[in-house]
């Protein structure tokens, strides 16, 4: 039986996460929705209303940040009874679930397990902070797979959830604006390995520094299995498909095919439909392509180490980078990549840019992003050779001028559909 059955819940956050736990709760429990700032349909209660009374649970989505909240002390004296929405959905079902987490990559590694495995015909469900909160779930059976993408907010405040298989793709600095420091955010990321249980499996990148660094801290109690993401040169000969070139999507087909291998998947299907994808919306996203310009529109990028992949794997790169740069956030190329680069920072934060890139790379700083693409297809030689690539990589957040990636990645493509007349 639930621990959330017939209790007096606080849900804390009125986004999706928070709503779609009020809707899957309400008939089950004594719920009450609050929220620092929204006022919607669903009547949030006042903070009066939750500091006057004691709630068995508290249900916090993981856009809030326990330090940064209006609630903030109320939190902090009651951190027992936070939970998540993993964990609701925890309690309630014991379907197979393979959860994907890592800095860079889930959204991808997610969206093809999710393709094979509909392939195969299983029955499964693709949920998590891919944008489909895990609770708004229908029709749920007892052979449903769940494939999860969870962040390190997620897993932060997460107590109880656990997945059959698990993996940590890589872990370099990030979120550190919440998380303080890179332990407390690796710390979050090991989350999505507690278990107690030998049946099940954990997949952690080898060669990633941070994440075996930490695996040596932890007390594992789960069966772990490490990826050797350079031991996968064979599989290349099976996939003809251009959006697995780089080092980053190389990365996440190492994980998929171990993945595979232990959920015993026949690897025709697998690599049929390898062969047949071609990526999620602006990460790393052809948009434009002829037999001397290359446009990629990598919206997704708000970190140079998510960027760094795709700047190793072309030519005559044409590089457009600017936003909300990530605290600690680093650029770490190696030396004889740099001639192939030139750079065109923009926005509010170029001087952060440039810092980073001085004496590395040549670059060129302007006031927003449409100025600098303008002088990108201003210096562009029209002859038609050699290969050229115009990368929209940010290797930042997007809220200095955007709601978020997808709006900036949107106001991208519409700029070259202009500067192309297409």
């Amino acid at each position: 039986m639930s621990i959330f059955l017939n209790k007096k819940i606080l849900i804390y956050g009125s986004g999706k996460s928070g709503l779609s736990t009020l809707e899957f709760l309400k008939k089950k429990s004594d719920v009450f929705l609050y929220d620092d700032f929204k006022k919607n349909s669903n009547k949030p209660i006042s903070q009066k209303f939750v500091l006057k009374n004691q709630f068995d649970f508290i249900i916090i989505s993981p856009g809030i940040d326990l330090n940064k909240c209006k609630l903030t002390n109320y939190l902090k004296k009651n951190l027992e009874k936070i939970y998540t929405d993993l964990d609701v959905f925890y309690s309630f079902y014991k379907n197979d679930c393979i959860s994907i987490t890592g800095t860079n990559g889930k959204s991808t590694t997610c969206q093809l397990l999710y393709e094979i495995l509909s392939k195969h015909k299983y029955d499964v469900k693709l949920v998590g902070n891919i944008g489909r909160p895990i609770l708004s779930v229908k029709n749920i059976k007892s052979k449903t797979i769940f494939v999860i993408e969870a962040s390190s907010y997620q897993l932060e405040y997460s107590q109880i959830f656990q997945s059959k298989y698990a993996a940590i793709l890589n872990i370099s600095p990030d979120h550190l604006e919440r998380h303080k420091t890179i332990n407390n955010y690796a710390k979050a990321k090991f989350k999505i390995l507690n278990n107690n249980s030998k049946n099940y499996f954990g997949f952690i990148n080898k060669k990633d520094l941070l994440t075996t660094k930490e695996l040596k801290k932890q007390n594992i109690k789960r069966k772990i299995l490490r990826v050797n993401i350079h031991s996968k040169n064979y599989i290349k000969e099976k996939i003809k498909n251009e959006y697995f070139s780089n080092e980053a999507n190389m990365e996440n087909l190492s994980f998929i095919m171990s993945i595979s291998n232990k959920l015993r998947l026949k690897k025709k299907i697998v690599f049929e439909t390898l062969n047949k994808f071609r990526g999620l919306k602006y990460r790393q996203q052809i948009i434009y392509k002829n037999s001397f310009l290359t446009i990629i529109n990598d919206s997704k990028s708000t970190s140079f180490s998510s960027s760094i992949p795709i700047l190793k794997n072309k030519l005559n790169i044409y590089w457009l980078l600017g936003g909300t740069p990530k605290k600690g956030d680093k650029f770490k190329l190696q030396k004889k990549y740099y001639h192939n680069i030139k750079a065109f920072i923009y926005g509010k934060n170029k001087k952060f840019f440039s810092n980073q890139l001085k004496g590395k790379i040549q670059y060129n700083s302007f006031n927003n992003l449409n100025h600098a693409l303008k002088r990108v297809f201003s210096i562009i030689d029209k002859k038609k050779f050699p290969k050229k690539t115009i990368i929209f990589s940010p290797s930042a957040a997007s809220f200095d001028s955007f709601k978020n990636f997808e709006d900036r990645g949107s106001y991208f493509n519409k700029l070259i559909k202009k500067y192309l007349n297409v």
